[in-house]
């Protein structure tokens, strides 16, 4: 059978792979489109299995929330590049991630890569022809479900780059998403200073004294300018220290306390954080590339 430009279109459309790929699967199988397209699926795996080594620092952040708000999800799904982020095969996937998570509610990465999409497939099944179909490495890199319990979710989303998910204690869901947003914009280590552990608070006092020793002020000075810098310190890593970014004048603290409510937990997602990322060398990568063709 010939094998005619109709024939690759349609492969090509019905596997998003290229042209040059398409054209080769239909020379080895004789020109069966469906021969050709579990060739393809095939050999998709085994590139899949290749890129996995490759770095995926970008991608996107997803939150789903139930319809009575009281559950959600949030989760982050890495690629290789910026440019598959706006690509509707890569949004599609991590909007029915998003979904499934909520449905299922999976307690770590492995068990929901396990876990079954409308499709048949697998996530990590459905992740591998993803990266057949794009051509990067596709990593789902963490998942998390959170339940109000008695109190309240807040949800925001900032961009596709940072997600935020709040309970606080109580009814009123617009201070949860003001606070959700704040902590999107201002990213706090935790909510209160009893949740600061005593060895970053050690090493930061550490840090300013020998940083207030080198002033050559007295030891009364150096002591009050010691205690001023770790409440500056506390009040700019912790959620209730920070000033609320629509209210300079007030603290996030002061701001809950005024609404009988209290921030219970929060879960601050952003692309790529603590991913460290490759410094690209355009000469190995050219010579890479020639060597594997």
């Amino acid at each position: 059978m010939a094998i005619t430009a109709a024939l690759v279109k349609e492969l090509r459309e019905r596997t998003g792979a290229g042209m040059m790929d398409c054209k080769k699967a239909l020379v080895e199988t004789n020109a069966d489109l469906e021969a050709a397209i579990d060739l393809m699926r095939a050999s998709g795996a085994a590139k899949a299995a290749k890129k996995a080594g490759r770095v995926a620092s970008e991608g996107l952040v997803n939150v789903t929330t139930s319809d009575d708000n009281r559950d959600a999800v949030i989760l982050e799904v890495n690629s290789e590049t910026d440019f598959v982020t706006k690509g509707s095969a890569f949004i599609d996937f991590v909007n029915e991630l998003g979904a499934l998570a909520l449905k299922n509610k999976p307690a770590s990465v492995e068990e929901f890569l396990t876990q079954t999409l409308d499709s048949g497939e697998t996530v990590d099944q459905a992740r591998e022809g993803i990266i057949a179909k794009i051509g990067e490495n596709i990593s789902v890199r963490r998942v998390q479900s959170i339940n109000s319990g008695k109190g309240v979710l807040g949800a925001y989303k900032h961009g596709d780059r940072i997600a935020v998910l709040t309970v606080l204690t109580g009814s009123d869901e617009d201070l949860a998403k003001d606070i959700a947003m704040h902590i999107a914009a201002s990213k706090p280590e935790c909510v209160s200073e009893d949740e600061l552990s005593a060895d970053l608070l050690e090493r930061e006092k550490a840090i300013f004294i020998e940083q207030a020793k080198e002033s050559g002020k007295p030891d009364d000075i150096i002591e009050k300018m010691i205690v001023g810098r770790m409440k500056k310190f506390v009040n700019e890593v912790t959620l209730y220290g920070q000033s609320f970014v629509k209210d300079p004048d007030m603290t996030v603290g002061a701001l809950v306390k005024s609404k009988s409510s209290e921030v219970e937990s929060f879960v601050r997602y952003e692309v790529g954080e603590g991913i460290e990322k490759k410094e690209d060398n355009f000469v190995e990568e050219v010579m890479a590339q020639a060597q594997g063709s």
